[in-house]
C-alpha cells in the first residue's frame, strides 16, 4: 500500500498589517499659490510597501468594481515584483488612460471600495499605484504596445476625443479598424483637457494619453465641430461604416435666479475652460483674460465646483463656496474637499443663493442667500433643503460662479435625422449595446447618462468598440449567453424589488 503522509499543506505565509502608504502632497499653502500639481506621487520605495499589501486574492473583487476591467492584482504583483515596465504594459491590455485614471478617477468608490483588505484595514491605494506604474513609463520612456490586428478595411468614426471617444478609437484600432476621432476643440482630451485643473492634471498628461492612442494609428482631427462643419449624416456619407457619438454634455445649467445675466457671473464650463485649455491663469503671456476679482462665489458641491473654487483661490480670490446642503451630502470627492478645506476655501454650507445684485454698470457687487435646513429626503436619497424663513442675507463678491451642472448640447442632436432623444436632450443609447435608433451609430458617455466620471465614460467607450465590432463582423451584438445573463439579472432585480 502507498504511504499515507501526514504532513499538512504548506500555508501562505500571513502579510504583515501595514498602514495605507500616504502619497506626498505640496503643502497647503504653498500649492494655493500656484498651479502645479498638488499630489506628488509614490516613490518606488512606497510603490513596493504599497503593493506588498494587496492581498492577491483568487476571486479578485476590485476587478468587478472597474469599468474597464483592469486585471488589478497582476499589475500590482508586477509592481511588486520591481517590474513597473511589466506592470504599464499590463494596464495597457485594458486602459489607454492610466495616468489620468490614477488621478483623478474616484477609486474609493469602485474598485477599492470593494478591496478585500478594506474590510478590516483601509484599502490597497489602487489608484496611486495605477499612477506610479504610468509616471514610471513617462519617466523612462515607452515599455512597448499592445499587438495590432490586421486590417479589417473598414473606418470608423468618433465624435469627441474624451475619455469614451478616445477609449472607443483606441480598443478598435487594436482590433485592426481605421478610426478617425472629431474634435470640435484645438486640443485633443475633451473634458480631460477644458474641464479639470492643471494642479489635479497636467496637461501634458493628457497630451500623452492622446499621443499613444494616436500611435494605434488613430487619426485625430481637431477644430471639427460636429453638427456645423460636418453633420452625422455626412459623416456616413464620406465611408464611415459606423459612428460612435462621444460628445458629452457640455452645455453650462443655470439657476434661473435673477442676476445671473450680470458682468462678472460665470458658468463654471466658461470659467475652467478660460483657465484649464486657454491658460488665462498665465495672463498675459497667453491672451485669454479672466476677471476673478477680489472676492468670488462658488455655486455648487461637486467635483467641477471644487476646480472652480480651487482655482479662483490660485488666482489670488478670497473664495466662498455656497451649497445648499451639508458637508456630508457633497457629491464632490472627499479628497477634492479635503483639499479645498487646507487651501482656505470658505465653505457656506445650507446656504441658498435667492439672487445676484450688480451695481449701476451692470457689474457683479453682492449675492443673497438664504439658510437651509434638511427636510425629508428626494427622490435622489438625500434630505432635501428647505428654506429657513427671514434668513436672507448678502455677502458682497464681484464674481459669482454657477457650478450647478451640465446638460446635452443640441449642435449635434438637431442636425442628426433619425435620432431618439430623451426629455433631457441626451440620445437614447441600448445600455447592453449603445446602439442608438439610428442605424450604424452608437452613443455612449455623458451624452447618453448626463455628467458622470471619467472611469465610467471610459466603460462605455470599451462596451462601444466592442459592439462596433459585432456589427462591422455582421454579427449578434449580443451573444445567447450575454442576453440570457442580461435577462436573469432583471428578473432578479424584479423579484428584488418584488420583495421590498
Amino acid at each position: 500500500m502507498p504511504e499515507v503522509s501526514n504532513d499538512k499543506p504548506e500555508r501562505k505565509p500571513k502579510r504583515p498589517k501595514l498602514p495605507r502608504t500616504a502619497i506626498p502632497e505640496q503643502p497647503a499653502k504653498v500649492r494655493a499659490t500656484n498651479f502645479e500639481e498638488v499630489s506628488l506621487g509614490y516613490d518606488e520605495q512606497m510603490a513596493l510597501t504599497e503593493a506588498s499589501r494587496c492581498l492577491q486574492c483568487k476571486r479578485p473583487k476590485c476587478v468587478l468594481g472597474c469599468p474597464v476591467g483592469i486585471d488589478i492584482p497582476a499589475f500590482i504583483k508586477l509592481i511588486e515584483e520591481g517590474d513597473p515596465a511589466a506592470a504599464i504594459a499590463k494596464l495597457k491590455e485594458t486602459t489607454s488612460f492610466p495616468a489620468v485614471c490614477g488621478r483623478v478617477c474616484p477609486q474609493e468608490e469602485q474598485c477599492e471600495k470593494l478591496c478585500i483588505l478594506g474590510r478590516k484595514q483601509e484599502p490597497v491605494a489602487i489608484g496611486r499605484l495605477e499612477r506610479y506604474a504610468a509616471d514610471w513609463e513617462a519617466a523612462n520612456g515607452p515599455s512597448g504596445k499592445p499587438e495590432i490586428a490586421a486590417s479589417k478595411g473598414k473606418h470608423v468614426g468618433v465624435v469627441g476625443s474624451g475619455p469614451a471617444g478616445v477609449t472607443c478609437a483606441g480598443e478598435l484600432a487594436k482590433m485592426g479598424y481605421d478610426v478617425t476621432i472629431y474634435e470640435a476643440l484645438h486640443k485633443p482630451g475633451g473634458v480631460l483637457v477644458y474641464g479639470i485643473p492643471e494642479f489635479r492634471l497636467p496637461k501634458d498628461i493628457v497630451q500623452r494619453e492622446c499621443d499613444y492612442v494616436e500611435s494605434l494609428g488613430v487619426e485625430i482631427k481637431l477644430d471639427h465641430v460636429i453638427g456645423r462643419t460636418m453633420t452625422v449624416d455626412q459623416m456616413a456619407e464620406n465611408g464611415h461604416d459606423a459612428i460612435f457619438l462621444a460628445n458629452g454634455a457640455g452645455l453650462p445649467a443655470f439657476m434661473n435666479i435673477p442676476g445671473e445675466n450680470l458682468n462678472g457671473v460665470y458658468s463654471a464650463n466658461e470659467f475652467l475652460t478660460r483657465s484649464n485649455l486657454m491658460k488665462a491663469y498665465r495672463f498675459p503671456e497667453y491672451d485669454t483674460p479672466i476677471k476673478v476679482g477680489k472676492k468670488v462665489a462658488v455655486i455648487g458641491g461637486g467635483n467641477v465646483a471644487m476646480d472652480a473654487a480651487r482655482t479662483a483661490l490660485r488666482l489670488g480670490a478670497e473664495v466662498h463656496l455656497i451649497y445648499r446642503r451639508s458637508r456630508e451630502e457633497m457629491p464632490a470627492r472627499n479628497e477634492e474637499i479635503h483639499h479645498a478645506e487646507e487651501e482656505g476655501i470658505i465653505f457656506d454650507l445650507l446656504t441658498n443663493p435667492t439672487q445676484i445684485l450688480g451695481d449701476q454698470e451692470g457689474w457683479v457687487e453682492e449675492i443673497e442667500v438664504v439658510d437651509m435646513e434638511l427636510g425629508e429626503p428626494d427622490a435622489s436619497g438625500r434630505r432635501r433643503p428647505v428654506p429657513r424663513e427671514g434668513s436672507e442675507r448678502r455677502i458682497p463678491v464681484d464674481v459669482v460662479i454657477v457650478s450647478v451642472g451640465t446638460k446635452a448640447n443640441p449642435l449635434l442632436t438637431k442636425s442628426t435625422s433619425g435620432l431618439e432623444l430623451t426629455g433631457r436632450g441626451n440620445i437614447v443609447a441600448d445600455e447592453h449595446t449603445l446602439l442608438t435608433s439610428k442605424e450604424g451609430v452608437f452613443a455612449g458617455g455623458d451624452i447618453v447618462t448626463g455628467a458622470a466620471t471619467v472611469i465610467l465614460a471610459m466603460g462605455a467607450g470599451k462596451l462601444a468598440a466592442r459592439s462596433i465590432d459585432r456589427y462591422l463582423q455582421g454579427q449578434p451584438l449580443l451573444t445567447p449567453e450575454e442576453e440570457e445573463a442580461i435577462q436573469a439579472a432583471s428578473d432578479k432585480a424584479a423579484e428584488t424589488a418584488a420583495a421590498k
